[in-house]
């Protein structure tokens, strides 16, 4: 099969996205049996170079990065080049730059509904292009992945598309990366590179305010240093994004801002040993389609704090210590037992370590194909313009 996926739009490498473009392409090269065409923006070429020998790398203009246009390239200019390509199936593996037709049987993966869940996530312009625009473009694709099934049920919920016609696909993650590893060598790693000298609570995630809620964790981070008088510290690892100021804000305006780090985007190479060094993994998101990085965290052997909230109640599962994100005393108190109690402390370390053995991206990758092969069948059952019955109770 001639397969086409387009990554024009994985901000520099810096995004879920971007995560699940680049595992999902190392596994295909892997297993073989496709004939893959990655289309890159030109200047992110190098993003790809581990692919340059088991895929075709299209470059695309530079010109074509900005979000309207590479809404516009998406829908205008991706089509043709797949026609030109021949390609059996073309795979769009964001919600935000679905087609709406193509000269062959398309594929979108949806991650997350979160415009319809947090208030103000994004500016006006962009929420409505997610809650109305998306709606009409999700009904034209030949077969529709999602990477929850709590992603499932909101594309079931506010797209109308029944679930009978969704893939749930979940993440993976990498095992040859993230394992437990040398915990002392770790923390002398991050001493070193990231100035970490004391026991810290991590949460790796973009500094995005309100839906990811540092805030929150912030508030409780002052009550617990408050009630322990530990030396800990609370390091963010994670590049600005919408309303990263408030973030900050309630950092230097907090009493212990000295024992508030933030690290910056972290490179996929640093994550392991950033997580097999930290005290614990503390994952205080208002809504996730998937969530990663507690899941990275507990392979490598990481206890974790989680809100349950969108899918992370399926992904986290009972191997985290679960928190109300919405209360700040809450928080506070898992922050505090994870502190003062060492078998809590191992308890999760074991259960999380089962719990990130269900992911892996082989078998991401293995079930992504079988949907291809689905897709490219004359026998499909997809469809790519919605019956009128369904379409007219929207």
């Amino acid at each position: 099969m001639k397969i086409g996926l387009t990554a024009t739009m994985i901000q520099g490498g810096r995004s879920g996205v971007a995560q699940y473009v680049f595992s999902l392409v190392r596994e295909l090269i892997r297993a073989g049996g496709v004939d893959l065409n990655v289309f890159v923006l030109e200047d992110e070429l190098p993003l790809l170079d581990f692919a340059k020998d088991g895929c075709n790398l299209i470059p695309v203009p530079r010109a074509a990065a900005p979000p309207v246009k590479n809404i516009l390239w998406h829908q205008l200019s991706l089509p043709k080049l797949a026609g030109n390509l021949k390609l059996d199936v073309l795979h769009v593996p964001s919600y935000r730059r679905l087609v709406r037709s193509a000269p062959c049987p398309t594929v979108g993966t949806i991650h997350d509904l979160a415009p319809f869940h947090i208030k103000g996530k994004y500016d006006l312009a962009r929420m409505f292009y997610g809650r109305v625009v998306v709606k009409s473009l999700a009904r034209h694709q030949q077969e529709i992945i999602a990477v929850s099934h709590c992603t499932a049920r909101d594309i079931e919920s506010f797209f109308g598309i029944p679930q009978s016609r969704l893939h749930v696909i979940h993440n993976g993650i990498d095992h040859q990366r993230f394992f437990p590893g040398d915990h002392a060598a770790a923390r002398t790693w991050t001493a070193e590179k990231h100035q970490l000298t004391a026991p810290y609570f991590l949460y790796v995630s973009r500094l995005e305010h309100p839906g990811k809620n540092h805030v929150r964790l912030i508030e409780a981070f002052v009550e617990f240093k408050k009630a322990t008088g530990t030396d800990c510290l609370l390091a963010l690892g994670g590049g600005d994004w919408h309303g990263c100021e408030a973030i900050k804000s309630a950092a230097a305006a907090s009493p212990y801002a000295s024992d508030i780090r933030f690290l910056g985007f972290v490179p996929d190479a640093d994550l392991p040993d950033l997580y097999r060094a930290a005290r614990c993994m503390v994952y205080p998101s208002l809504f996730e389609g998937f969530g990663l990085p507690p899941i990275e965290a507990m392979a490598c052997g990481t206890p974790v704090i989680s809100s349950t909230r969108g899918a992370l109640e399926e992904v986290v599962a009972d191997a985290a210590l679960i928190i109300d994100p919405e209360n700040v005393a809450d928080i506070t108190r898992a922050l505090i037992a994870i502190s003062a109690d060492p078998d809590l402390t191992e308890t999760l370390k074991s259960k999380g370590l089962a719990n990130a053995a269900r992911f892996h991206w082989s078998r991401t990758a293995a079930e992504v194909t079988e949907i291809y092969r689905k897709a490219a069948s004359p026998q499909s059952s997809g469809t790519r313009d919605f019956p009128d019955h369904i379409a007219s109770q929207q």
